[in-house]
């Protein structure tokens, strides 16, 4: 009878066990380790491997051990083109402006500035003064303030010299240790802020989009009027947007 398969306990088919090896051989480079991680028999791996060598989806190192090969490279490069974050995060962001009746936005790091790829507006009888298109400065934005926290020290100042930290309202961040401060701050809450620093009467919380490398290159934020939420009020929606954002994270093939 054929092995279980051990994510879902049932008996794996012939095509079921292929995927299982290369899922496995990706982030399991020795022969060993590829058994173990599958369940199946060393003479079933090796069989896979094999063919998986001759058809270029694996490539053998000069250690022995496992590398990608240059079909999956370049099947995953053309992947990579055909990615849609708008058509892939628009579902998330619909059922997340249900949760909060809040304008929800996703943006997209374009040079220094964010590039707002969605906006999503809630029932509430008012817009926010945004579209689709709009670039806004980093360190005036949430979303902005979510990817500099992806940036190392040297970055921070590299982006502060180039910008010069230009205010858009008079709360806006203005000089580069207060930068270095809230950004650190964002690191280690998981989500940021904008307090009127974009705009004036507008705030949010924002929370960071990883790529599949990792990488904050998106972030996605939750925005209302002043005259509705106070600021406490805001933060609490942060596990929404955080929640939100993880989503699609995972949906760009991100994983924790």
């Amino acid at each position: 009878m054929p092995p279980e398969n051990p994510a879902t306990g049932e008996r794996a088919s012939a095509s079921e066990k292929t995927l299982l090896v290369l899922s496995a051989v990706l982030t399991h480079p020795r022969f060993t380790d590829v058994v173990e991680a599958t369940g199946l028999a060393k003479a079933t791996v090796h069989r896979i491997l094999s063919t998986m060598v001759d058809r270029g989806y694996v490539a053998v190192g000069p250690d022995g051990q496992y590398l990608p090969g240059p079909t999956i490279l370049s099947l995953a490069g053309r992947a990579l083109q055909q990615i849609d974050i708008s058509a892939i995060a628009q579902p998330i962001v619909d059922e997340l402006v249900a949760q909060v009746h809040c304008t929800v936005h996703v943006g997209v790091a374009n040079g220094d500035e964010i590039i707002y790829l969605i906006r999503a507006d809630s029932d509430k009888p008012y817009q926010m003064p945004s579209r689709v298109g709009l670039t806004i400065p980093m360190h005036s934005s949430g979303i902005g303030k979510v990817v500099l926290s992806g940036f190392t020290d040297e970055g921070l100042a590299h982006y502060a010299a180039r910008t010069g930290l230009t205010p858009r309202t008079e709360r806006t961040i203005s000089d580069l240790e207060t930068l270095r401060r809230v950004v650190s701050t964002v690191r280690a809450r998981g989500f940021a802020e904008d307090d009127e620093e974009n705009a004036p009467g507008v705030r949010c919380v924002a929370a960071p989009v990883r790529d599949h490398t990792g990488t904050i290159k998106y972030g996605l934020s939750i925005s209302t009027l002043k005259l509705e939420h106070t600021v406490d009020e805001v933060a609490a929606m942060a596990p929404y947007a955080i929640e939100a954002a993880d989503k699609i994270s995972a949906a760009l093939g991100h994983t924790p």
